[in-house]
């Protein structure tokens, strides 16, 4: 494990050194290849003793969504989740007060989001400092992160937070890259790219490729995309989630200083202690993490508003609804008829792979919540 680290600090000390220019470019190229195996090397090693490490909390995965709380000590956490779940986290004023994950649940909009308060992360932990390991792996599994500054420390505390995530695999509102890369047989490996590429030339790309013994590959480059972004498809492993950053203990500041810190982007202050602006934090959260109600009807009755069918942005479909009540659903299904302003005649009548329809349909309710849209689905029940 030390001759790991070892290496890592001696690569990342070599690319510190290392100038960035056209000269360069597929040196670094070459040392961000070896850098992102050594780490996934660092935290999952494939060592026969058994396994634990990357494992995260064992925490179970309830309600329609999960969201993280990440942050240094001493930063509000525990405080944050016992003002918005009611569920009680240790609370004091001397750092790493909470040594495991303490879960809890917020109901919204209803959705039920579950909430983790996750032990303070240290410098480091992207190396397996602390409990830093099982941290970010725990955060990994989750939908959205809320990552905790306290406002009256340097903001620094953001980027070394970004780096420990980003050492982990994981991208903070971002997109995955725009780039198709495909393994051959033979033909050695071909670049090309529908625009114009400044930052990877087809030298970069097979140092990088021949690092992972990769010789015969395809690569579409579809914007101007880093030595980073190749390695980040190439690994596979890397997981995209929006993020919150919530600028905690603003009762403590000037105003003016609310001012400079408001320009941060994907910005939340809040005041945990004294309950300010934890309404917007709530709409925030519920914005990144797209969540959709659709209420059901039963045939007959009017809707029930009280317990809505949640699904995602990325999973929208009628089957993904079947899916969400019970699987046998799907089975059974025959069509679903749709009426509303969206429908180009009323009812219309959709199949359960109607991811357009459907999109289109959920799109226009979230811009005018006063507009009924009726589904109906197998003769069974309905959803409005």
């Amino acid at each position: 494990m030390a001759t790991v680290m070892q290496k890592i600090k001696d690569i990342e000390d070599e690319m510190a050194r290392t100038q960035k220019n056209k000269a360069t470019a597929h040196h670094l190229g070459l040392l961000k290849a070896k850098l992102a195996k050594l780490r996934r090397e660092l935290l999952t090693p494939t060592s026969k003793g058994g396994g634990g490490a990357g494992e995260g909390f064992d925490v179970t995965k309830s309600g329609d969504s999960r969201v993280g709380l990440v942050g240094f000590p001493s930063v509000g956490k525990s405080t944050l989740l016992n003002k918005l779940t009611g569920t009680f986290s240790e609370v004091a004023s001397y750092e790493f007060t909470t040594l495991t994950c303490i879960p809890g649940v917020i109901t919204y909009r209803g959705a039920k989001i579950q909430l983790l308060d996750l032990p303070g992360i240290i410098e480091g932990a992207k190396d397996g400092k602390g409990r830093g390991r099982q941290v970010i792996s725990t955060a990994r599994t989750c939908n959205c992160i809320l990552i905790v500054l306290d406002a009256i420390k340097p903001i620094t505390h953001k980027r070394l937070i970004e780096k420990e995530l980003e050492g982990f695999g994981i991208r903070l509102n971002k997109e995955p890259p725009n780039l198709t890369f495909r393994k051959k047989d033979k033909g050695g490996i071909n670049l090309t790219s529908t625009v114009t590429t400044t930052l990877l030339d087809l030298e970069t790309v097979k140092a990088i490729c021949s690092e992972y013994r990769i010789h015969n590959a395809d690569i579409t480059l579809r914007y101007d995309a880093t030595a980073d972004d190749l390695i980040d498809v190439i690994e596979g492993s890397r997981v995209y989630m929006p993020c919150i950053y919530v600028v905690n203990k603003i009762d403590q500041i000037t105003l003016e200083e609310l001012e400079i810190l408001d320009k941060l982007p994907h910005y939340c202050p809040i005041s945990a202690h004294l309950e300010w602006n934890l309404d917007g934090l709530l709409e925030k959260i519920w914005e990144y993490l797209s969540l959709t109600r659709i209420y059901t009807k039963p045939k007959g009755m009017n809707p029930d508003y009280e317990d809505p069918v949640i699904l995602s942005s990325k999973r929208r479909t009628i089957e993904d609804f079947c899916n969400r009540i019970h699987k046998d659903m799907v089975k059974q299904f025959k069509y679903a008829l749709v009426w509303g302003s969206s429908a180009k005649h009323k009812p219309q009548r959709v199949g359960k792979m109607s991811c357009t329809k459907l999109n289109m349909i959920l799109r226009t309710r979230n811009m005018n919540l006063k507009m009924k849209m009726w589904f109906r689905l197998s003769r069974k029940c309905n959803l409005l």
